[in-house]
């Protein structure tokens, strides 16, 4: 049988029905982002986004484990690769940071959900989402790297693939690539709605992409409009994604309650960096209640529409559902 679009993959597991049910702000909703970096013995904090850390592969376990023991029980991961070159060759390598990461938590923290970002910006030595030819990005020459990369990750032991370069047929592509390796049941969470936002800056000093030249307007969609991320949308479900993704969050609550109204599968946010590094600064200044704060962006993000956040606030959260703040 040859078909894109399998409602069961999301069904295939417990903890991906967990992870995409419709109605509820719990612990199973929620996905933490995490910095892995190559190299050995790195605990980092990364100074834009207070709280949060780099690890090496083999002190990751420190950080899955704090994550685990608030009842997290999924993860996002971004790889800070040592070696980076104009294809990204890094992004797809068998032992790349991401590869590693993923290889290191399959080992020590089975039951956790392990998500692999695919992307090309955090191993190019450009800094783009793909790959370059003259003065833009190479949109079609870019889909077979963003495949590999992909077919790589779940190899390594990823549950689930999240593109997000932006790149037109990039889920086509992908799709294409872990069907015909025989994982017709990984689900692809597409980037699908990801605005070229001013929110990005603290993730680009976290993730080591700030070195890019120009800006990613030709790929990131332009924030004034709506109905073209609608269109975004139903191209990556014509092609096969099985949960949308809005990015960033509460700059775009409108995007995630149109989605969420009008589509047929999960609807996933994530809470970007810019608006984590916002909370801290203006707690750490005694101008917010941070955990007030906290609670209330949660809870509009939900009401919005979202199944799934993604958040660097996912262990505050967790805890805040056990205190009963927020549910």
């Amino acid at each position: 049988m040859e078909a894109a679009i399998r409602p069961r993959r999301l069904r295939m597991d417990n903890r991906t029905r967990e992870l995409v049910r419709e109605t509820r702000i719990g612990k199973t909703s929620l996905v933490y982002p995490i910095f892995v970096e190559e190299g050995k013995g790195i605990i980092t904090e990364i100074e834009a986004m207070p709280g949060q850390k780099r690890y090496s592969p083999d002190t990751l376990a420190y950080g899955l484990e704090e994550a685990a023991k608030t009842g997290v029980t999924s993860i996002m991961f971004f790889g800070i690769p040592e070696h980076k070159d104009e294809l990204g060759s890094q992004a797809y390598a068998e032992n790349g940071i991401v590869q590693q990461a993923l290889k290191a938590a399959k080992k020590d923290f089975p039951e956790l959900y392990c998500i692999g970002d695919v992307c090309m910006c955090e191993y190019t030595s450009h800094g783009h989402c793909g790959i370059v030819k003259g003065d833009s990005v190479d949109n079609d020459k870019t889909l077979p790297y963003l495949a590999k990369t992909a077919l790589s990750q779940v190899i390594a032991g990823a549950d689930m693939v999240a593109p997000s370069d932006m790149m037109d047929g990039r889920v086509r592509a992908i799709r294409e690539e872990l069907d015909a390796a025989g994982y017709v049941d990984t689900p692809i969470m597409s980037y699908a709605a990801k605005y070229a936002s001013a929110f990005y800056g603290p993730f680009r000093e976290a993730a080591g992409s700030c070195n890019f030249k120009g800006n990613r307007k030709t790929y990131q969609m332009d924030f004034h409009n709506r109905k073209e991320a609608m269109k975004e949308v139903y191209l990556d479900l014509e092609e096969g994604a099985d949960i949308i993704m809005i990015k960033p969050a509460l700059s775009y609550l409108d995007i995630i309650r149109e989605v969420s109204d009008r589509v047929a599968v999960p609807t996933a946010a994530y809470s970007v960096s810019g608006e984590y590094a916002m909370i801290k600064a203006a707690a750490k200044a005694g101008m917010v209640d941070e955990q007030a704060i906290i609670a209330e962006t949660t809870v509009s993000i939900y009401r919005a529409g979202a199944n799934i956040l993604i958040t660097y606030f996912a262990k505050e959260i967790a805890k805040m559902i056990d205190e009963g703040r927020i549910g």
